[in-house]
């Protein structure tokens, strides 16, 4: 059976379109839009404007599901739509113009379900930073342990703490550890990992820059580590960039350029205080761990 999923994060629309069995599946297609619906979460609702943007993203993205011949397609949402008062709105938005129902998701189901995505065999960690949140997740052979959602993401930071060179790098640090601080009383008494993965496009675009992809490449970017040493070198680097000369590194995505910085500093205000020293990337994410988890029920 072929199915979609669509993600409604707080920085971009996903999609993802699977040739199904019983127990997996296969990606057919892939695609993603940068919208920053967090960015429209103003005062506690979200703005007209940026409903429409993801909205028009998602109608375009059930049509290119359907165009692919998926006869099922599930749609969720994340932090914004999960911190704003008039959600119901939207999804009556989404349900009026691509007849898709919405299941904003609790921030423990999105800590779980990017869990899921990446999960491996034996003991590991779980990152995900996103545009309004940050979800970790501790878990043994798929089974989470423990999983939290946290009020810090890369827009969410980029809106609070100004990064205009690596001097600033320490104050946005200590805002974000002020916000994810919270996180290790639910992970406090278990056994720490020696392997965490990390999700996300602020580690994605990290892992594409290290390795200087003039073009993305899922593959290339999929299990490639990072240390704590080469974290803090992208994060003073893009620190020290106006915006406009990050524009020309490659690897960087353009609609990731202004906010890039921000979440490389929540990345190590998570090795400070989950104390590990380096993270492996991978593409999938919340997306596969919500299909994972349709299927488990199927």
């Amino acid at each position: 059976m072929r199915v979609a999923v669509i993600g409604i994060g707080s920085n971009s629309v996903r999609l993802l379109v699977a040739d199904c069995g019983r127990k997996d599946y296969q990606a057919v297609l892939r695609d993603r839009r940068g919208t920053r619906l967090f960015a429209g979460l103003i005062n506690g609702a979200l703005s007209l404007e940026s409903m429409e943007a993801s909205c028009t993203a998602a109608c375009d993205m059930a049509l290119q599901a359907q165009t692919l011949g998926a006869n099922q397609i599930y749609a969720f949402a994340t932090s914004a739509a999960r911190d704003a008062t008039n959600s119901e709105v939207f999804c009556h938005m989404l349900r009026e113009r691509a007849q898709l129902e919405l299941h904003i998701c609790t921030g423990e189901e999105e800590a779980r379900f990017s869990y899921y995505g990446v999960a491996r065999p034996g003991l590991c960690g779980m990152i995900d930073i996103g545009g309004g949140s940050t979800e970790c997740t501790i878990g043994n052979d798929g089974v989470p342990l423990a999983a939290v959602s946290l009020q810090m993401g890369a827009v969410r930071l980029f809106r609070a703490i100004d990064v205009n060179n690596a001097d600033d790098l320490p104050g946005a640090i200590n805002h974000a550890e002020g916000a994810l601080a919270p996180g290790l009383a639910t992970v406090a008494n278990l056994p720490r990992p020696t392997l965490w993965i990390g999700v996300g496009g602020t580690l994605t675009n990290l892992a594409a820059m290290d390795k200087q992809l003039q073009t993305f490449d899922r593959s290339l970017v999929e299990g490639h580590t990072l240390n704590e040493e080469r974290v803090w070198y992208w994060a003073k680097t893009l620190a020290d960039m106006p915006v406009e000369a990050r524009l020309t590194l490659p690897g960087l995505q353009p609609q990731r350029a202004d906010i890039m910085a921000h979440g490389i500093a929540i990345l190590l205000a998570c090795f400070g205080l989950f104390g590990f020293d380096s993270i492996t990337v991978s593409d999938q994410g919340n997306l596969d761990g919500y299909l994972r988890a349709k299927l488990a029920l199927s």
